[in-house]
């Protein structure tokens, strides 16, 4: 989370976008002076905050396009709608930023900062940058740059001064940065003086080499280099030719640089992403597409560079890959073409895990349970009072309430439905002024009161609190579907689910995945990206139960296309988590860097920290909570989990040493029994101590059950998929296999898992399959 500084709606079915479209274009009409809440089925919201509290902030700097659409924020290039003075934007492998006069363009290389934790923060900052300007806006006053227009992972920048546009193109996985001056020349200023290499083989290209880093301008037919001073040349442009990219090299080699040269006068005109989940083969199929201009020679295609998780174990682009990037990221590899395909495999879950059968322990988890229910209302708000730590209560009761189910506590269970469902209904309703939910349709989003962790003034971390939220209201809605639907408390759900997964490019009511990085493959939590390294995420975990939130929420609301949109970023983050922040490959990570994971994830940087806190145990828990039954994707490296957990007791008497105490020195002990035992059952129900501390996000019930669950099942076996979203297997260490599947549907399924196994699920029903190993006839 964002802490701390703190992707399909949706697509609701067609109706419910009438209804909220209807609703927000004559809202002016139905207000009354008394600012009365907006109705969406028996829940509410409203269209002014109300009393003293705080509004949206304003992003300005929009134009063209832009002006017309909701405001993307959380995005890699959010800072510049924000900000007269935005923050770099880290592109990969460049990095740009608009200073007034020009942009500003770099290739961030490696730095090892020393950190008094005893480890180190690896670090691509944005400097030594060339200052690209327009000569005929010399004389104008400095002026704040717009976004005029952006696609899936490209953006257009316009700077606007004395009657000149110079406009630039930047996006993730290009190697240039491409301009355009409406008139007059261009001027490029180095930060200190750099030294030509020759390029005889082009008159158009000036190449540079400054302070080890090599960069190349690739200006139209007829352009005159001229240089001016040292560290200043101007390209003398040719009638009605105004246009030049500059690249930074990634190797001094000739073939490199005739590489670049070949595809430099293609600029990208549209980047575009598309996710098909295959069923039958359990897997996501992600296809990006992109639209260019050739402004001069033949139509060659684009230059792209590939992130790890697109080139890694891919067999469609293993052998046209060419020279590599080195970035914070690791290795981008250039490819020639004008889309690629990534195929993910998906590994599902369930929303609960079944009863526990003739288990030894029974009476100890019935004594947790009976105390946790007592205080479960307690345990619904412990810390805060705005929509994070609401909605992170509210999905800890569910999960408690999964166990009370299980283990057939019918009185309990109707206890816990009932107190969700009334506390759910005090926020859905509209009718406190304390808190409640707001359409703002400035920036084109919802904002819960009372606001935690800048989730409006920054629009920090929507994901993540309602994520919580979603989930919540999906586990609830298998139980009492009438109370969920959307003609009841339903239809704020699906107004939550637009906010942060809106499928639908150009609206004017909500962006575009709002959080999702659809090139970078996983979800950024700053909403406006005002930091020095650009934007960043640190719950990677938390980003994980929101889009499980979709898949549950679509499942039992028979939502194809958002069940799609769930799956496709649940699939993509997953596999981002592996690569950005845990680095299971070995291919991301500098050789200097000291811990097993990343906890924090940077456009220009990685760091193991938190914002609040460096506390050893939450740094590293940050990106575990909540663990829950759709947590089993930490379970792909168990040597890995195994590694990271056994580096807790140096870290922690690291921190000692520096006169710090945990509080409470055991601070979410059960997280990380729960962890170990997604890899080693037996040892996490070891390590796990009942009368210790509880993470805020989970109950003692449902870690003794989670892990008791593993005892008797085994780990999650990843090695299987199955045709349906809803399903897990597990595998215990004689080769015995579990499997289980949910059926959402009115009506039985039959499910086939890739293994060969089949499964008969009755309708609302969990089902189970247990396969002994068959013993060899002697």
């Amino acid at each position: 989370m964002n802490l701390h500084l703190a992707a399909g709606l949706v697509p609701p079915p067609l109706r419910a976008l009438t209804l909220i479209t209807a609703l927000l274009t004559g809202a002016v009409a139905l207000m009354t002076a008394h600012a009365q809440p907006v109705a969406l089925g028996a829940g509410a919201y409203h269209l002014k905050p109300q009393g003293s509290d705080p509004a949206a902030p304003a992003a300005p700097h929009r134009s063209g396009a832009m002006a017309l659409r909701a405001v993307p924020t959380n995005q890699w290039y959010s800072s510049v709608m924000f900000s007269d003075k935005p923050e770099p934007l880290y592109a990969q492998p460049l990095s740009l930023r608009p200073v007034g006069t020009g942009f500003e363009v770099s290739m961030p290389r490696k730095a090892i900062v020393p950190t008094e934790r005893n480890d180190v923060e690896v670090h691509y900052t944005h400097q030594q940058a060339l200052l690209v300007s327009a000569v005929a806006q010399d004389s104008a006053p400095a002026a704040p740059a717009t976004i005029s227009n952006a696609s899936d992972w490209a953006v257009d920048l316009q700077l606007s001064r004395a009657g000149t546009e110079l406009r630039v193109t930047v996006a993730h996985g290009s190697p240039y940065a491409a301009f355009e001056v409406n008139r007059g020349n261009l001027r490029l200023r180095l930060p200190l003086p750099g030294q030509r290499i020759p390029t005889p083989e082009d008159e158009r290209i000036l190449a540079l080499r400054i302070g080890g880093t090599s960069y190349v301008a690739f200006g139209p037919t007829g352009v005159r280099w001229m240089q001016a001073a040292p560290t200043e040349w101007v390209a003398q442009m040719p009638e009605g030719k105004g246009y030049l990219s500059v690249a930074g090299l990634p190797d001094e080699l000739s073939t490199t640089r005739a590489l670049l040269s070949r595809h430099a006068y293609t600029f990208l005109q549209d980047t575009q992403v598309n996710w098909r989940y295959d069923r039958p083969a359990s897997q996501v199929v992600t296809t990006f597409k992109t639209t260019v201009r050739t402004l001069e020679g033949p139509d060659v295609g684009p230059l792209l560079a590939l992130y790890p998780h697109h080139w890694h174990n891919n067999p469609t682009v293993a052998d046209r890959l060419g020279p590599a990037y080195d970035t914070v990221r690791g290795p981008l590899k250039l490819l020639a073409a004008r889309s690629f395909e990534v195929v993910t495999p998906y590994r599902g879950f369930v929303p609960y895990w079944p009863a526990l059968q003739a288990e030894a322990r029974q009476d100890e988890l019935k004594d947790i349970m009976k105390i946790d229910v007592r205080n479960a209302r307690r345990m619904m708000l412990e810390i805060g009072n705005g929509s994070y730590w609401q909605g992170k209560g509210l999905q800890r009761i569910t999960k408690l309430l999964d166990v009370v189910e299980a283990q057939g506590d019918k009185e309990a269970r109707q206890q816990l439905l009932q107190l969700l469902q009334k506390r759910i209904e005090s926020w859905f309703s509209g009718q406190s002024s304390k808190t409640y939910f707001h359409l703002d349709s400035s920036l084109g989003t919802v904002l819960a009161y009372p606001e935690e962790y800048f989730s409006i003034e920054q629009m920090n971390d929507h994901h993540f609190h309602y994520g919580y939220w979603i989930r919540a209201m999906a586990e609830i809605a298998l139980r009492d579907p009438a109370w969920a639907a959307k003609e009841r408390w339903g239809g704020m759900v699906d107004l939550l689910v637009a906010d942060i997964a809106t499928p639908q490019r150009g609206r004017k009511d909500f962006p575009f995945l709002r959080n999702f990085d659809v090139y970078e493959g996983h979800s950024w939590a700053s909403g406006n990206g005002m930091n020095p390294w650009g934007n960043n995420q640190e719950s990677s975990s938390e980003a994980i139960n929101a889009w499980a939130g979709l898949i549950l929420w679509a499942e039992v609301t028979g939502n194809t296309a958002l069940r799609d949109l769930g799956i496709y970023l649940y699939t993509a983050e997953t596999e981002a988590i592996s690569h950005y922040w845990f680095d299971i490959h070995r291919l991301v990570f500098a050789p200097e860097y000291r811990n097993a994971e990343v906890s924090m994830v940077f456009g220009g940087k990685y760091a193991h920290n938190t914002w609040w806190i460096d506390e050893p145990r939450q740094i590293k828990g940050i990106n575990l909570l909540p663990i829950t039954t759709a947590s089993a994707y930490l379970a792909r490296d168990p040597a890995f989990v195994k590694r990271s957990v056994a580096t807790l007791p140096e870290e922690t008497r690291q921190y000692e040493r520096r006169g710090r105490r945990a509080d409470p020195p055991d601070i979410w002990q059960d997280l990380f029994a729960k962890y170990l035992a997604l890899a080693d059952p037996q040892a996490g129900l070891m390590a796990w101590n009942r009368w210790g501390a509880v993470e805020f996000g989970d109950s003692r019930t449902h870690a003794l059950h989670f892990m008791l669950s593993l005892q008797a099942m085994g780990p999650p076996d990843l090695s299987v998929g199955a045709d349906t979203p809803l399903y897990a297997v597990f595998k215990r260490s004689d080769g015995g296999r579990t499997y289980l599947a949910y059926n959402a549907d009115s009506r039985p399924s039959t499910v086939r898992f890739t293994d060969g196994q089949v499964l008969e699920v009755p309708p609302h029903q969990l089902a189970e399959h247990v396969a002994n190993v068959k013993k060899a006839k002697p």
